[in-house]
C-alpha cells in the first residue's frame, strides 16, 4: 500500500488529524483535574535528550543542530522538546563514569550557570535564556538536566541564598550525597532554607525560559522532601514547565506521591541497547499498571535507536538492537504508553530510525487523548498480547514474542480483549489494512518481534 493510500485507511480507523495542529487541539479538549501541572502533559512528552549520544559533554553548536533537525523533520509529528543533559556547569570534557567536582560555573548565590566552553551564548552571566531563545524561536521547547541538591562549592563558600536571608549551609545536608556525581549535596527540602534554594533556581530557570525540567538522582533512592520542595517551587516559579523525575527504578509504593509531584517518572536505571533490558521492561511497564494517566506517566526511559554513544555509554555505534527489536521497542513505549523521548544523533538520521520514530499509527497510539494505560492481557510462555484503549472505542493490540523462536504464532482473543463482533484491523508497521476479523486474530511473530495493531469495530 502506498503512503497516499495508507494514511486514507488511518484517517477511517482513527479519525485523528495527525499533524501538529491536529494533536494540540485534540490535547485541548482533555478534561484534566488537579493537580493543575498536569495539564502541561495531557498524553506523554515527545522530544530529543542529549545524553544517549553525546553523554556529559554536548556542546551549543552539537545541541542546535539536532534541534535544526528536530524542528525540520520530526516537529510536526509532535517532538517539540529539545533537551540538554548531564553536566552542561561543568567545562571539563569528562569521561563516562562517577563526576567529581571541578571548577564549575556558579553565580554569586550558589546556582550552577552553562560553562561558556560549551555553550558560548552564556557568556557574561546570560546563562541558557540566550539559547533558549533560539530554541523558542524554532518553534520547539526548551530543557535541560539538573542535578538534585545544592553545589559543594556553594557551601564551602557559604553562599547567600538569592530572595531570601539563607546562606548555603542553612539549606545544606552535607551527609545526602549522590553516588555518582560529587558536584551536589542533598538540600534538606523540608526546611524554610531548603525551600529558598529551590525557590531561587526555580526563579533562575524562568528567566531562561526552562519548559523541561529533568531532574536526577531524585527518585533513587526516592527523595520525598526534596521532591516536595522541587513542586511547590515549580507551581510558584515555573508552573508552565514538565518535571522528569530520574533516575530509577522509582518504588512502586510512591506511585501516588510520584503522580502528585512530577508528570514522567524514571522506572528503571539507565535503559541502553540490548535484549535483556528491553526484555525486562515488559515487566516494569506492568507493574505500573493502574499508575499513570493525563498528567502522569512512568518512563520507560530514552529511545536508544539510530546512532548513539558518540561521547557517552558504549562507544560510536548504531543501535544494537536488531530490526525486530526496534519495532517492538516502539510498540512497547506506545502502548505503556511512555514518554517519546529520542537519544539518537539526529544529525545522522537514516531512514529505517525516521520510519518508526515518525510512524504516524504508531505516534496515533502513543498520543491517544484518551490516555490510557496499556497492559498485558494473555501469556504463553513467551507470546504475549498487551492491549491499549483508544478514544471512540478503537483498541490497539501488541502481540509480541519475547523468545527466539521466529515461527511463533501470537493469538489475540476476542474474550481476552473484550471485544465483540468484527474488527477493522490496520497493521501498523506493515502500513496495510488488514482483512476484518473476528473472534481472535493469530499472527506469526518473529523472535524478539512484535506486531502492533489498531482495531475498529467494523
Amino acid at each position: 500500500m502506498n503512503r497516499r493510500r495508507f494514511l486514507k485507511a488511518l484517517a477511517a480507523t482513527t479519525g485523528v488529524a495527525l499533524t501538529a495542529p491536529g494533536i494540540a487541539a485534540a490535547k485541548a479538549r482533555v478534561n484534566l483535574a488537579t493537580p493543575a501541572f498536569w495539564k502541561l502533559a495531557p498524553t506523554p512528552p515527545m522530544g530529543w535528550n542529549s545524553y544517549d549520544t553525546y553523554g556529559s559533554d554536548v556542546t551549543e553548536s552539537e545541541y542546535l543542530a539536532n534541534a535544526a533537525v528536530m524542528q525540520k523533520t520530526l516537529l510536526h509529528h509532535g517532538y517539540n522538546y529539545a533537551i540538554i543533559d548531564y553536566l552542561w556547569f561543568d567545562p571539563t570534557l569528562a569521561p563516562q563514569g562517577i563526576a567529581h567536582p571541578g571548577p564549575s560555573a556558579m553565580d554569586a548565590y550558589g546556582r550552577m550557570l552553562p560553562a561558556v566552553n560549551k555553550f558560548p551564548s552564556a557568556a557574561h552571566g546570560r546563562g541558557f535564556r540566550p539559547l533558549s531563545e533560539k530554541i523558542m524561536g524554532m518553534g520547539l521547547k526548551f530543557g535541560f538536566h539538573v542535578m538534585r541538591g545544592i553545589p559543594r562549592e556553594a557551601v564551602a563558600k557559604n553562599t547567600p541564598i538569592e530572595g531570601s536571608h539563607f546562606h548555603a549551609r542553612d539549606a545544606a545536608n552535607t551527609k545526602d550525597i549522590c553516588s555518582w556525581d560529587n558536584h551536589m549535596v542533598g538540600v534538606r527540602g523540608a526546611t524554610a532554607a531548603g525551600q529558598a534554594y529551590y525557590d531561587s533556581i526555580m526563579r533562575l530557570y524562568h528567566q531562561w525560559n526552562a519548559s523541561f525540567l529533568k531532574i536526577d538522582d531524585l527518585s533513587r533512592p526516592y527523595h520525598e522532601a526534596e521532591i516536595h520542595a522541587i513542586r511547590r517551587a515549580m507551581n510558584h516559579f515555573l508552573p508552565k514547565a514538565v518535571l522528569s523525575a530520574s533516575p530509577g527504578a522509582t518504588p512502586v509504593d510512591k506511585a501516588v506521591d510520584i503522580s502528585h509531584n512530577a508528570n514522567m517518572w524514571r522506572i528503571r536505571d539507565d535503559f541502553w541497547d540490548n535484549w535483556g533490558e528491553l526484555d525486562n521492561m515488559f515487566d516494569l511497564v506492568a507493574a505500573w499498571k493502574g499508575f499513570a494517566g493525563p498528567g502522569h506517566w512512568p518512563d520507560c526511559d530514552m529511545i536508544c535507536l539510530g546512532r548513539i554513544g558518540l561521547r557517552s555509554v558504549g562507544g560510536p555505534r548504531f543501535t544494537h538492537f536488531t530490526m525486530d527489536e526496534q519495532r517492538t521497542l516502539m510498540s512497547l513505549w506506545a502502548l505503556a504508553p511512555s514518554p517519546l523521548i529520542l537519544g539518537m544523533n539526529l544529525t545522522q538520521l537514516d531512514p529505517w530510525t525516521l520510519s518508526l520514530i515518525a510512524n504516524p499509527a504508531a505516534l496515533a497510539i502513543s498520543q491517544d487523548i484518551l490516555g490510557a494505560q496499556g497492559a498485558r492481557v494473555s501469556a504463553a510462555g513467551p507470546l504475549e498480547v498487551w492491549a491499549k484503549p483508544l478514544h471512540h472505542g478503537a483498541l490497539a493490540v501488541g502481540l509480541f514474542n519475547r523468545g527466539n523462536n521466529n515461527n511463533a504464532v501470537v493469538t489475540a482473543k476476542w474474550s481476552d480483549l473484550t471485544l465483540r463482533g468484527p474488527h477493522r484491523v490496520l497493521d501498523v508497521w506493515g502500513h496495510r489494512a488488514l482483512k476484518p476479523a473476528n473472534g481472535s486474530l493469530a499472527m506469526q511473530v518473529s523472535g524478539h518481534g512484535a506486531r502492533l495493531l489498531r482495531l475498529e469495530r467494523a
